[in-house]
């Protein structure tokens, strides 16, 4: 593994390797105005949610690494001390991109990027209509970071007032992950999609208290068929299964056909592994558990 230390690196580098590294990263895309009525729109992927009471997003525009020079969006957000952030997905995506280009201070980039604004409730700062979620804001503060090519302008934003497409909420009225389908942005060119098989769910383990990998028996936890995603996952059980329930779940035919087939006790032992990695894979814990542990039984 190689290391560097970040102040030895030259300005592209250090840009290169922090952003190639850290990612997807959400992308906020600022609409602003200047003092002259003149609007501004521009994608920014340091970017994300910061509270939700009070409700604040941040981004920040970096200064050009090029040439330390900032950017229209900054000097709009200091003078008026509005922005709208506008969400973007996969439909937006290249329009959004086309609008990061830099024009000149005053070009509109809404014209430019063919997109549509709207009026805001709240703010001065358009809307983007293309975008399923908009974010009317008010800068609270803005936090300069450095006065070098690169560094970061933190524009703390609170909420005013949100617009959420209907197409993109569930029957609950909640934002629908799989429909609102978000990009981000990682290094150099590349993006990726939330989307299709990209998207998983993680049992969050808030309400319970898992037991940990370290409770997990060292024969279980060294199998060569489990990784370190099947061992979170069997470490996020709040306790393991009971004889009785092992003793039923042995009894089901994928056991017997194991336990049956075979008198070597490792070999039985792997086939109980590989049929918990199955269940794993299915989000089946409870009776992976019981498949791993059911070697118990036979004293293997």
């Amino acid at each position: 593994m190689k290391s560097f230390d970040p102040k030895q690196l030259d300005g592209k580098t250090a840009h290169a390797y922090l952003l190639g590294a850290v990612g997807p990263r959400p992308i906020a895309f600022a609409s602003t105005i200047d003092d002259n009525g003149n609007p501004n729109l521009s994608p920014f992927s340091y970017f994300n949610v910061f509270s939700s009471n009070p409700p604040i997003l941040i981004f920040s525009p970096a200064r050009r690494v090029r040439n330390n020079t900032t950017k229209d969006t900054l000097h709009n957000a200091q003078s008026t001390r509005e922005v709208v952030i506008n969400v973007v997905n996969y439909n937006l995506v290249q329009q959004a991109s086309l609008a990061s280009t830099e024009y000149d201070t005053g070009v509109n980039e809404f014209v430019k990027a063919g997109l549509t604004p709207i009026p805001s409730e709240t703010v001065k700062p358009f809307r983007v209509k293309e975008s399923p979620v908009q974010f009317e804001c008010t800068v609270n503060d803005i936090v300069e970071l450095g006065d070098g090519g690169g560094a970061g302008n933190l524009i703390i934003c609170e909420v005013q007032r949100i617009h959420i497409d209907e197409k993109v909420m569930d029957a609950n009225g909640m934002i629908d992950q799989r429909k609102i389908d978000l990009v981000a942005r990682m290094g150099g060119n590349w993006y990726c999609r939330a989307h299709g098989d990209a998207l998983f769910e993680v049992e969050k383990p808030i309400l319970n208290r898992g037991i940990g990998v370290d409770q997990i028996p060292k024969r279980i936890r060294q199998s060569v068929f489990l990784d370190g995603n099947d061992l979170g996952k069997l470490g996020n059980v709040e306790r393991l299964p009971n004889d009785q329930e092992l003793t039923e779940f042995s009894k089901k035919f994928r056991v017997q056909e194991i336990l049956n087939n075979s008198t070597d006790g490792m070999e039985i032992r792997e086939q109980l592994h590989q049929y918990a990695k199955e269940l794993l894979d299915e989000g089946k814990v409870e009776k992976a558990w019981k498949a791993l542990l059911c070697d118990k039984l036979n004293r293997v």
